[in-house]
């Protein structure tokens, strides 16, 4: 028909509630290192037991919102919701630690004390306490028990611990994912550095604040060890 303008070819576009790749995913690993079933990140996302699109129902140690997960310009971030038993990230690097944080080394959960031991060494009648020489340095390493129980404690002797299986200042010979030589702490004036010494399961520490996550990044929730893949 004269006047009409030509007709253009176009390409009929299939509609979906998503049509691009996620470009961000947790991928839950296996005890056995397998990679078991993924979950595709493309906005904010909660993990919990019972609380958010990412759930573990059968995990105890989970609280029912425990982290959330947000996507913003390419980049991935995770937050603490809040939970009891919190969110670790593995070391890529030596990270600075406080007085009270913890961390995990195999499957030892361990807090760092870098304040005063407290208590008093004179009584109200003035008669001083019997006990062992009080330390050079209040640093010292307590491991965390269910239930939030002290386990075993060490004081530094030195400016260092070194946390291991065996022939360290601090073994734990019964546990089968801790390495030879683990980790270690440095002490200082200002606080404290954690560094993984070469493990194979590495060592893990507990986000304080919502923290940026790169590709190959592993961290725990509960007790799901998860991969951070970024394309």
């Amino acid at each position: 028909m004269q006047g009409t303008a030509p007709r253009t070819a176009l390409q009929t576009a299939f509609f979906g509630a998503v049509q691009a790749e996620a470009r961000a995913r947790l991928v839950l690993i296996r005890g056995e290192g397998l990679d078991g079933i993924s979950f595709q990140l493309t906005g904010r996302h909660v993990a919990g037991r019972s609380t958010g699109s990412i759930l573990f129902p059968d995990d105890a140690y989970l609280s029912p919102r425990h982290a959330d997960f947000s996507l913003e310009d390419g980049r991935l971030y995770v937050q603490d919701a809040g939970s009891l038993n919190g969110v670790y990230t593995r070391l890529r690097e030596p990270a600075r630690l406080e007085d009270g944080d913890v961390f995990l080394a195999g499957e030892e959960l361990l807090r760092l004390q870098l304040a005063d031991f407290g208590g008093s060494l004179v009584a109200e009648d003035g008669t001083h306490f019997f006990a062992s020489p009080m330390p050079a340095h209040p640093w010292r390493v307590t491991q965390v028990l269910e239930g939030g129980r002290p386990g075993l404690c060490v004081v530094a002797q030195g400016r260092s611990l070194v946390i291991g299986r065996e022939r360290c200042d601090i073994d734990f010979p019964q546990d089968r994912f801790i390495s030879g030589r683990h980790c270690r702490v440095d002490f200082g004036p200002g606080g404290a550095l954690v560094t993984d010494l070469g493990s194979r399961n590495g060592t893990f520490v507990r986000v304080r604040e919502r923290r940026p996550l790169v590709h190959g990044d592993y961290l725990f929730v509960g007790r799901q060890l998860l991969r951070v893949e970024l394309s």
